[in-house]
């Protein structure tokens, strides 16, 4: 079974997060979301984190291990992308994924923690109107697209295309499992 985990914040765009988490236990996909120390956060519009009684309880930065998951969600909501790119642990993280090539997705604001982790310099992507200069800044060559997958990396410009860019995900683990078994 393939597994994920979610990283967010304080103040995280609240579809982004209920959409990608759903999204990945109805996939059959093992999930956790990561917080600061573990603390149940609230989103700009009021979800709370956890989000109900079924999930699991929320895992700290430190609780973050590369060889655990397939791929690493990072949601937008400009406010907690900006919180969690500040966490040297979660960088750390994003770096180990990224040399294990194992997929780094980041959705609207997302891409703005990739751009300090520096797992963008290089690639293709596209950006949010708002962090598109970021993007540029960090070295990666912007195409003004929905979704873009340069390799095992992926990024969705703005979350209404979050069926796409979860799609993609999906599209991008399944080729690398298929590999893995050749």
């Amino acid at each position: 079974m393939p597994s994920a985990v979610i990283i967010t914040g304080p103040g995280f765009q609240d579809h982004d997060v209920v959409y990608t988490y759903y999204r990945l236990l109805e996939e059959g996909w093992n999930v956790d979301v990561a917080t600061k120390n573990g603390a149940d956060v609230t989103g700009k519009y009021g979800v709370p984190l956890p989000m109900d009684k079924t999930a699991k309880p929320l895992i700290a930065f430190e609780q973050l291990d590369p060889d655990t998951y397939d791929a690493v969600i990072l949601t937008g909501g400009h406010e907690a992308p900006d919180r969690v790119r500040q966490d040297a642990l979660v960088l750390d993280f994003l770096r180990a994924m990224d040399a294990r090539e194992k997929v780094v997705a980041g959705l609207c604001h997302g891409p703005w923690i990739m751009v300090s982790a520096g797992v963008l310099k290089g690639r293709r992507a596209c950006a949010y109107i708002g962090l598109r200069d970021d993007v540029i800044n960090a070295g990666a060559d912007v195409v003004d697209s929905d979704v873009i997958v340069d390799g095992h990396i992926i990024t969705c410009s703005y979350y209404a295309y979050v069926g796409r860019f979860m799609q993609q995900v999906f599209e991008t683990v399944a080729e690398q499992q298929a590999s893995a078994a050749a």
